[in-house]
């Protein structure tokens, strides 16, 4: 067999490979590039995942490799990773900025843990490579300083007066915490609370991210408004206790949400466990027909690592949480590609150069 009609077979056996979460093949998302095949019958070449954290590598080499080995000539495969995250087409069209997505983590309630499931899934998406910003919405209440470990540090300016965000632990970060007396309380309302969040995006120097996670105040007040309505949002996850109580709350999350037309990309069920149970996150995705993303245990490091400022997916990767954290980001990360290539904000992946 010629090399052009050997390389045509193998492209053709890797036309039968499919995505596992977009449900289509490899070669028509132009997700194979770079096929070369050696004399000694091997064929390299690479495949562009749609995340850094994509959860079904394993998947995907399995199906290349029986489809592959079954063209004559051909006697085993070596595939390079790379990845190229969708963007969204209505972040660059309205902002003008280099965001692929952007994602709200919300919640109903307060003290469902938020801010941590935030700040642990925005680090373990940058652990597998991505790069990625957090911004703290929490006007009134800001967290995240603390929970990144940079108290109340002030921001750098750039040149031309905007803002530098901090980095840490792979992400850059900005909030209001950076910018206010932690001593002395912010009474604002509506309007000032709008502008200050379309001005943590235009103000501030984020540069090229693969991700923007937004971590919310608890409710449906009017910073999840002014966030809907500045800057179009890829999706919101909803974070819930597994307790009823707290997925009542979650329910008017979601509905929120649903109005304001951004798509939900799932449930977090946080602090599992024996104290106050399972399940309840799980039902309510159910429930309301959507993802459910994960469970995070109830664990003490997760609680001491966001009093220092070291997250526990950093500081304790192998414990239960930080795999739970880490489960998390691949199935977001998943959400996302699936969410951008089936709604009208998809910029598709053909176009990946």
């Amino acid at each position: 067999m010629s090399n052009k009609k050997l390389h045509d077979a193998v492209m053709a056996a890797l036309g039968t490979v499919i995505e596992p979460e977009l449900h289509r093949d490899l070669v028509t998302l132009n997700m194979v590039r770079d096929l070369e095949i050696s004399d000694d019958g091997v064929a390299h070449f690479t495949i562009v995942l749609t995340t850094p954290a994509c959860p079904l590598k394993d998947v995907m080499f399995k199906a290349a490799h029986e489809a592959v080995t079954k063209v004559d000539g051909i006697t085993d495969i070596d595939v390079k990773w790379a990845s190229k995250v969708p963007a969204d087409r209505q972040i660059a069209s309205r902002l003008n900025m280099p965001i692929n997505s952007i994602v709200a983590v919300s919640s109903g309630k307060g003290g469902v843990g938020k801010s941590t499931v935030s700040v642990n899934l925005a680090v373990a998406l940058a652990q597998s490579g991505a790069k990625v910003g957090l911004m703290d919405a929490d006007i009134l209440g800001p967290n995240i300083p603390k929970m990144v470990g940079l108290g109340y540090a002030q921001p750098l300016v750039s040149p031309d007066k905007k803002l530098i965000p901090f980095e840490v632990f792979g992400l850059k970060v900005m909030s209001m915490g950076f910018l206010a007396d932690p001593n002395q309380a912010m009474i604002w309302r509506g309007p000032m609370l709008h502008g200050a969040i379309r001005q943590f995006f235009t103000d501030v120097v984020w540069g090229e991210l693969d991700y923007m996670i937004v971590d919310l105040p608890p409710g449906t007040g009017d910073v999840q408004l002014s966030l809907a309505q500045s800057v179009p949002l890829t999706g919101a996850i909803i974070v819930t206790q597994p307790q009823s109580v707290a997925v009542d709350d979650a329910r008017r999350g979601i509905t929120m949400f649903e109005k304001l037309n951004v798509p939900i990309l799932g449930v977090v069920e946080n602090m599992a466990g024996d104290l106050f149970g399972t399940g309840g996150g799980e039902t309510l995705a159910a429930e309301r027909h959507v993802p459910f993303l994960g469970r995070i245990p109830l664990e003490a490091n997760v609680r001491i690592g966001g009093d220092s400022g070291h997250p526990s997916v950093a500081d304790d990767p192998d414990s239960e949480s930080g795999k739970a954290f880490h489960d998390l980001a691949k199935t977001v990360a998943a959400r996302i590609s699936v969410t951008l290539m089936n709604t009208r904000q998809v910029i598709p992946l053909n176009v990946i150069e």
